[in-house]
């Protein structure tokens, strides 16, 4: 090797081995905690762990959106109907009861209707007399009238309580239609049911009262036909009929 080319290897040597801690100066300088390394995986596995309990933490707030919507349901449900019409149709049922045992002659009484027919509407007994056969058909003919006025009674109680009906179903119908939960729909409903119930009860009392009314002036017709009968057959039996005597007019001349 010529003396020259090892002279120019040496001098490279030494500008290299002089070069390398200038180089390596400011990586030696930096101190580590200065140094910022990037992991891809781990901030992945951030970005998705952070997702992940963003997904819970809305299905948490959807949970209690759901559990109060529930409550409210529930609360609605079972909110009363801030309005009551059972007292104004207990009135009309209460009147119209009254209406009924204030019958006048026979009531409706089942157990005292047999006996008092048969006292009232039986046949003429020939033992009677004149005054009493006249004083049983007076008192029928006040029975068949009573009847009758009892009849009308109820029938104007029952149309006074037309108005009262007409106006409970209206208010029945808007509270149902305005129902705000199951609770109000179904006192609504029971409530339109008790208005019915109380019209039927008020068309069962006229039909009560008049039939009873018919039925008095039937056997009225009836028994005083057979008083008509007896009171004939007392004319024309011998002994009975008209006896003719004396009478004194004008002080006994």
């Amino acid at each position: 090797m010529k003396p020259r080319n090892i002279r120019s290897r040496a001098m490279i040597l030494a500008a290299t081995m002089l070069a390398a801690p200038i180089a390596l100066a400011p990586m030696l300088a930096t101190p580590a905690h200065a140094l910022i390394v990037f992991d891809p995986s781990n901030y992945a596995q951030n970005v998705l762990t952070a997702a992940r309990s963003l997904e819970q933490i809305t299905n948490q707030i959807t949970s209690l959106q759901n559990q109060a919507q529930m409550l409210i349901n529930q609360a609605r449900n079972l909110a009363s109907l801030p309005f009551s019409a059972l007292q104004q149709l207990q009135q009309n049922v209460q009147r119209t009861q009254q209406l009924l045992s204030q019958a006048q002659g026979i009531a409706f009484n089942v157990q005292q209707i047999d006996q008092m027919f048969q006292q009232k509407y039986g046949s003429a007994s020939m033992s009677a007399t004149d005054q009493q056969l006249i004083t049983d058909a007076r008192s029928r003919w006040q029975n068949t009238v009573g009847g009758l006025q009892d009849a009308m009674r109820v029938q104007a109680g029952v149309v006074s309580n037309i108005d009262t009906n007409r106006t409970q179903m209206s208010a029945l119908v808007s509270q149902s239609q305005s129902a705000t939960g199951a609770l109000q729909a179904t006192q609504a409903g029971n409530q339109l049911l008790a208005l019915l119930a109380q019209q039927l009860a008020d068309l069962t009392a006229v039909g009560a009262a008049n039939g009873r009314a018919q039925m008095l002036t039937e056997a009225e017709r009836t028994a005083a036909a057979e008083q008509g009968r007896e009171q004939r057959r007392r004319f024309l039996t011998p002994g009975t009929g008209y006896q003719p005597g004396n009478a004194q007019m004008f002080n006994g001349n």
